[in-house]
Order: C-alpha cells, then structure tokens, then sequence
C-alpha cells in the first residue's frame, strides 16, 4: 500500500472527500516527522513504534576501488513492531 492507496481508503470508508483525507493523511505523517526531528519516540498502540538511532562516523572502504573513504555521522529512523501486530501476522 502506498501514501494514495491509503488516502483513497481513508475517504471510502469514512465518507470523506479525497482532498479532506489527503490533508488528514499530510498531517499525521508530518507529525511523526516533527517529533522524530525533535528526538521524541512515537509509539502507535497495537502497531509500533518509531525512533531516531545515531550512528558514529567511522572509515570505510569503497569496494569497487578499494579506496578508503570516510562516512559521515547520521541519524536514521527506527521502525520497532508491537506485539499485538507482530501475533496478528503470525496467526
């Protein structure tokens, strides 16, 4: 499923129309953004949870070259399933 498949089902089963579902849909995922911008977790119950992991910089090596770079510091997003989610698939 993607971003408009998930509108488009939004609007049908809630009667909405697509534009008022596209505006829900902005607004949630931009508020998970903000929060995982100012280093908050965001849990969703029965689902999951999101979080922002930092990793170090360190020197690697460039494989096609072998040349030795240096990759820089970066924060990357952390998906955690619940358990109510992870039974459900498993069941």
């Amino acid at each position: 499923m993607n971003k408009s498949e998930l509108i488009k089902a939004l609007a049908e089963q809630n009667n909405l129309q697509t534009d008022e579902a596209t505006r829900i849909v902005n607004v949630f995922f931009q508020s998970i953004k903000d929060a995982l911008i100012r280093g908050d977790r965001v849990e969703i119950r029965d689902f999951g949870s999101f979080k922002v992991k930092d990793y170090q910089g360190y020197s690697g090596r460039n494989p096609k070259t072998g040349q030795s770079v240096k990759v820089q510091p970066k924060r990357l997003p952390f998906f955690r399933p619940g358990k109510e989610l992870k039974d459900f698939l498993n069941t």
